[in-house]
């Protein structure tokens, strides 16, 4: 019987990247290297094995199972603001409009809108749907007599890592469960 691991394209086989505490790089993005890239830093030293597929790739005179999980052997450490992106902004509002709630047709809405002087900044944008940002206009959410749920604030790396872990992603390897913290209740 075939292992699904052994028929599995080495494309399809990425590496989940620990920080050197074994805790994610990410966990939304999860962070996450192609086969070539973790190949290529267990070369250099610069990471340690921790779990592997079953899958191998082998040149004439060396073969190695393609690893699944690795950790650095330096510490990064994360920086404590995110880069103000809209995939973090959606993340920040968890994927919902700050308006009504609805997660379809999502884009983002300047609170004090930018022709009164409001700027591009974590505390002056909201998630919004198309229709309530349509409906806004160019106008603040008092003169629009919409309430936002929540005030935008400027979040930290650590607030945006712990919605992450609401939002798992379609895929997880077998192997990297003991290495991802998920908000699900754990078996005995």
């Amino acid at each position: 019987m075939y292992h699904p691991d052994r028929i599995r394209h080495p494309d399809n086989c990425p590496a989940l990247v620990l920080n050197a505490d074994y805790t994610p790089l990410s966990y939304y993005p999860l962070s996450l290297w192609p086969w070539q890239t973790a190949i290529k830093a267990v070369f250099l030293e610069r990471v340690d094995i921790v779990e592997c597929y079953e899958r191998e790739v082998h040149s004439p005179s060396f073969h190695m199972r393609i690893p699944s999980v690795i950790a650095l052997k330096q510490y990064v450490r994360p920086s404590e603001h995110p880069a103000f992106t809209r995939f973090n902004l959606f993340l920040r509002d968890k994927f919902s409009c700050l308006y009504c709630g609805t997660t379809k047709d999502l884009t983002f809405d300047h609170v004090v809108p930018r022709r009164a002087g409001g700027r591009t900044t974590w505390e002056n944008v909201a998630t919004a749907c198309a229709p309530c940002n349509l409906r806004k206009g160019g106008r603040t959410p008092r003169e629009a007599n919409m309430a936002l749920r929540e005030q935008p604030i400027r979040p930290t790396t650590w607030q945006l890592q712990d919605r992450g872990r609401a939002f798992p992603p379609n895929y997880l390897h077998e192997s990297w469960h003991d290495w991802l913290y998920w908000d699900v209740e754990l078996l005995a």
